[in-house]
């Protein structure tokens, strides 16, 4: 499951967001523009995730916005015991303390 946040302060559909299922089977792609968050949760024991970018990795300009932010109120299809998240995704901000385009 894929998740885009609209992080364009200027946007009539700022902080809304956008799911869709991703899979081997529907063949979907998803392109993500600049201005927009990115997150996803993998709803089966094992997956691959491939994606490309439009620039090197800079760990200055990568931020993480809080998965469970009660402003975004994303409506992921799992318990929240049930989550497991890296190091990085754990220590995430609020989405009213992030950083916009």
């Amino acid at each position: 499951m894929d998740i885009v946040v609209d992080l364009r302060k200027n946007s009539k559909n700022f902080g809304r967001y956008f799911a869709t299922k991703l899979s081997d089977s529907n063949k979907c792609q998803l392109f993500i523009p600049k201005g927009f968050g990115h997150g996803f949760l993998t709803l089966t024991d094992e997956a691959v995730m491939a994606y490309k970018v439009d620039n090197v990795y800079s760990p200055d300009h990568y931020h993480t916005i809080l998965w469970d932010d009660k402003d975004l109120n994303i409506s992921w299809p799992i318990e929240k015991k049930k989550v497991i998240l890296s190091d990085n995704d754990s220590n995430g901000v609020d989405f009213k303390d992030a950083v916009y385009f």
